[in-house]
């Protein structure tokens, strides 16, 4: 290979890596301190990607009409270690789900600070320690 060439890869190869770096956000810049928003839906669509997972929910309004809401949580590996797999989280489940809206307002785009499912089962994702999730219910 000519020096060309392998400057032009290593350059390529640079730019791609930076590409997770530049699209991670912080949560304080996203997301307020704003009380908690509860929705009820339908698992629509689950996208299990790093640097974070997202889970598309459908909601009724007060008219009937189904809302989307897109809902962002932490990365794969926290997820499971906290016991949420991604076949817990399939398309067409009801959950019920705690959330902090992104501060924008403007969108249906929030934080999953916890989710419970039809099942009974909880799980607590407001802590930052993995494994933290209480399997058993919601606090009293």
């Amino acid at each position: 290979m000519g020096p060309r060439l392998v400057l032009a890869a290593g350059t390529i190869s640079l730019l791609l890596s930076a590409a997770p770096a530049i699209a991670h956000h912080s949560f304080a810049a996203e997301f307020g301190d704003s009380p908690p928003v509860t929705l009820k839906g339908t698992i629509t669509k689950l996208d299990w990607i790093n640097p974070h997972v997202y889970v598309y929910l459908g909601v009724k309004d007060e008219d009937g009409k189904i809302v989307n809401w897109e809902l962002e949580s932490w990365p794969t590996g926290l997820l499971h270690k906290s016991g949420i797999t991604r076949e817990r989280l399939m398309p067409g489940q009801e959950v019920t789900i705690q959330t902090v809206r992104a501060k924008d307002g403007t969108k249906n785009l929030a934080w999953i600070r916890n989710i419970k499912f039809a099942d009974g089962a909880y799980f607590e994702l407001s802590s930052r320690t993995p494994g933290a999730a209480d399997h058993q219910g919601p606090p009293d």
